[in-house]
């Protein structure tokens, strides 16, 4: 473990226009602004020393530049923002050791100190590659639900294994109300030669089983770092009603 002292870190904001569910989501409206810029004024609140958009689209940057953030050109056949923030580690030639915090571009109402908190986890954990955040579940139903991702840690803060599944799985029903459920939350920070490994990773049969991205790096034998936080922030943005409830809640700030 290091010391607790703030880490040096920066947040990179992968967007691209392509969604199937919300067309040309990262230029959506909230409040004047589009919501790639709402997001990176956001990371921009954390103790990150820069915040990057990485994207395919000129559009995304153009809109970027107009409103004075920094975007970089990435190509478009990355497969995964994975790959993109990978690019990003070789077009800013940043270190080896050098944290990236990766926030999604649909995230607008993302608090400041989440993304302190999970770059503070990595650099508290040096033989973690990666970290990232849970959030207990107390509603029996998101157990169950296959589109909320759970995760089981060990006794370190170790993230064991991620799944759509219910895990752990209750044998006891007597055990029900006293097992710890996580939900797993898709922001992380990344070492920079981890993201540069990861492109060369092949695809887990775990990974395929449960389309989960993060199960390949397990599978290979990198270490997850968890933060586990009191509670899970608000809903980022897939469809065109979480659109809505983004701007009720920015325009209320």
């Amino acid at each position: 473990m290091s010391d607790s002292k703030t880490p040096d870190f920066l947040v990179v904001i992968p967007a691209r226009l392509g969604s199937t569910r919300l067309p040309r989501k990262p230029l959506a409206d909230i409040g004047g602004k589009p919501m790639v810029v709402r997001v990176a004024e956001q990371a921009k609140k954390s103790l990150a020393h820069s915040v990057v958009v990485a994207t395919d689209s000129t559009e995304i940057q153009v809109a970027c530049n107009e409103h004075h953030i920094e975007c970089l050109l990435t190509s478009a056949n990355h497969p995964t923002g994975t790959d993109r923030l990978a690019e990003v580690v070789q077009l800013l030639k940043l270190p080896n050791d050098a944290l990236v915090v990766n926030v999604q571009g649909d995230e607008p109402l993302i608090p400041p100190e989440l993304i302190n908190q999970v770059a503070q986890t990595l650099a508290d954990h040096a033989e973690c590659a990666i970290s990232t955040v849970a959030v207990p579940i107390h509603d029996v139903a998101e157990i169950q639900n296959p589109n909320v991702v759970k995760v089981v840690l060990n006794r370190t803060g170790e993230a064991l294994y991620f799944s759509r599944a219910p895990i752990p799985f209750v044998r006891d029903s007597q055990l029900a109300g006293t097992t710890k459920h996580l939900r797993h939350l898709g922001i992380y920070a990344y070492r920079a030669d981890f993201l540069q490994a990861y492109t060369r990773l092949e695809s887990a049969p775990p990974e395929q089983a449960e389309a989960l991205e993060q199960l390949r790096a397990l599978w290979n034998g990198y270490r997850i770092a968890v933060h586990t936080a009191t509670e899970a922030p608000p809903a980022g943005v897939d469809t065109p009603e979480d659109l809505e409830r983004a701007r009720v809640l920015l325009a209320k700030a």
